[in-house]
């Protein structure tokens, strides 16, 4: 099997800044450099966490290249490029492509429920564009999982397929991938970033990151230098706040935490709306409790 490029560490799901229902080019600017500047291994724009359904195709594209652009080659950009039309796919993957993109990220084609046939045969067209391929395996968004052996499969018969975001929930998958091929495995979940890497993950593309990097970072170069106890303290003292993250849709609750810390507007693209009123205060909380300067 021929060499292929290893993702490792701390990676960001950068979210979209808007304003006015305009994307906030200024507000991503500044959250790019503040991720660099505090050492993040790796920026994935236009994913889940930067809504990349409510986004235009101008705006993806936009996205894309201004996030390539701001980057200039300091780090990898592994693109959203994933669609539940194959044919969507294929455009998004071959501007993010055109645009300099590291990677593309390519989510489970969702709600037309493809078989495993079918979700091979999507990434092989994607694959005809050379761009490396990172799976994106999130069953509860898409209502299909990739199984282990379909991602195994992938690996061994498509050279572009490099990784896979693990975002199943489920160690045995993880475990079973990684038993049966070398394929990079990158935590698709804040809080099993320790758990995946500890039975062969190699990272993480982080929610709390676009809050916390140089945290995120921290945990990921104990993981890399076999650092178990430290390790384990770091996963235990950002768990909880990893857990805030989710106590609705993300990215609701990361841009609630990013709007108290002054680095964005609290604005999202319906049918996402903002941090329910009685969530706040706890959120809060658990900002302030871990040192975060809130405005």
């Amino acid at each position: 099997m021929t060499d292929r490029m290893k993702l490792q560490g701390a990676m960001t799901a950068l979210v979209t800044p808007f304003s006015n229902g305009q994307v906030d080019y200024d507000a991503l600017g500044r959250l790019i450099d503040f991720q660099l500047e505090n050492g993040i291994q790796g920026l994935v724009p236009c994913g889940t966490t930067g809504e990349s359904p409510t986004l235009s195709y101008q705006e993806h594209d936009k996205v894309i290249e201004f996030t390539v652009d701001r980057v200039a080659g300091k780090v990898p950009i592994i693109a959203g490029t994933g669609s539940n039309s194959t044919a969507e796919a294929i455009e998004l993957t071959k501007h993010a492509k055109n645009a300099g993109a590291t990677a593309g990220l390519v989510v489970n084609p969702y709600y037309n429920k493809p078989t495993q046939h079918g979700m091979v045969e999507h990434i092989k067209r994607v694959a005809d564009l050379d761009l490396p391929i990172v799976l994106y395996n999130i069953p509860s968004r898409c209502g299909v999982e990739l199984l282990p052996e379909t991602i195994v499969r992938m690996y061994e018969e498509i050279e572009q397929v490099i990784a896979v975001k693990e975002a199943t929930g489920k160690l045995d998958v993880s475990s079973q991938v990684a038993a049966a091929c070398d394929i990079t495995i990158l935590s698709g979940d804040d809080s099993l970033t320790l758990p995946i890497c500890s039975v062969g993950g190699s990272g993480v593309i982080s929610v709390l990151a676009n809050i916390l990097p140089h945290e995120i970072r921290k945990l990921c170069d104990f993981i890399t230098s076999f650092d178990l106890a430290d390790a384990t303290m770091q996963h235990l003292k950002l768990f909880n706040l990893c857990r805030g993250m989710f106590v609705e849709t993300n990215p609701i609750p990361i841009k609630a935490a990013m709007e108290m810390a002054g680095m964005i507007t609290n604005e999202l693209r319906l049918p996402l709306s903002p941090l329910s009123e009685n969530l706040r205060p706890a959120l809060r909380m658990q900002l302030e409790e871990f040192g975060v300067i809130l405005k």
